[in-house]
């Protein structure tokens, strides 16, 4: 099962210290962001990986080469100029080939068990999102869950919202038809909802979205005590 990690973000919100270095490169811990996530999915089994880059991207590729020192493939998806979150799923198709893939934003921090993706999605599903418990900067969530997983629109059901995680696993026919460049992904995750093919699942562990400054700082800081 290959691994998408979405990387071309430019990082608005961290200036100025992504005005001259990609988001992803940032280091917590002594490692950067992007190399977390590789190295714990590398953990969980996954060795074949996509990212796509826009900002910068020139240094994340010198960065982290093929992938071979962590033992795993990297394929790079280089967009001239960002694509949004669909669009650069579409352009990376390709690369992905035509069974379903796991999909991590590169600017998150988690213990979630990667290893769980590798048979969460349904037989005839779509998506499936990991969700979150609603962090401080994002109150209201993003979608609910009912009783069989099946992932919902707030207010669907009498159910908490909770936040999307930037973790989930596609298949590529949620993709189909999409003709734009540019193009976002709620569009089409609130078609599959319709389609009821659809599910996710709740994380109640560990996760942080390193958004900002702060965040980054905190993270390095927890991180620096438990070594």
């Amino acid at each position: 099962m290959k691994v998408m990690l979405l990387a071309a973000g430019k990082g608005t919100r961290m200036l100025p210290l992504t005005a001259t270095l990609p988001k992803p490169l940032l280091k917590v811990g002594g490692l950067s962001l992007i190399e977390h996530q590789i190295l714990k999915l590398k953990a969980a089994g996954f060795t074949d990986f996509v990212i796509n880059h826009a900002w910068l991207g020139l240094q994340i590729e010198q960065a982290l080469g093929d992938g071979s020192r962590y033992g795993v493939h990297i394929a790079w998806s280089r967009e001239d100029e960002p694509l949004e979150t669909a669009g650069g799923i579409v352009q990376a198709l390709p690369l992905l080939g035509p069974d379903p893939f796991v999909l991590v934003n590169a600017d998150i921090w988690t213990d979630f068990d990667f290893g769980r993706l590798r048979t969460a999605l349904p037989a005839n599903g779509l998506a499936h999102l990991v969700l979150v418990q609603n962090p401080q900067h994002h109150p209201s969530g993003d979608f609910v869950l009912d009783a069989s997983a099946h992932l919902l629109l707030p207010g669907a059901i009498s159910a908490p919202a909770y936040t999307y995680s930037g973790i989930a696993v596609y298949h590529p026919l949620l993709f189909a038809g999409v003709t734009e460049r540019k193009y976002p992904l709620l569009p089409l995750l609130k078609s599959a909802i319709a389609q009821g093919r659809a599910s996710g699942q709740f994380h109640a562990g560990d996760w942080l979205d390193v958004g900002t400054p702060e965040r980054l700082h905190e993270l390095d800081q927890r991180l620096s005590r438990r070594q």
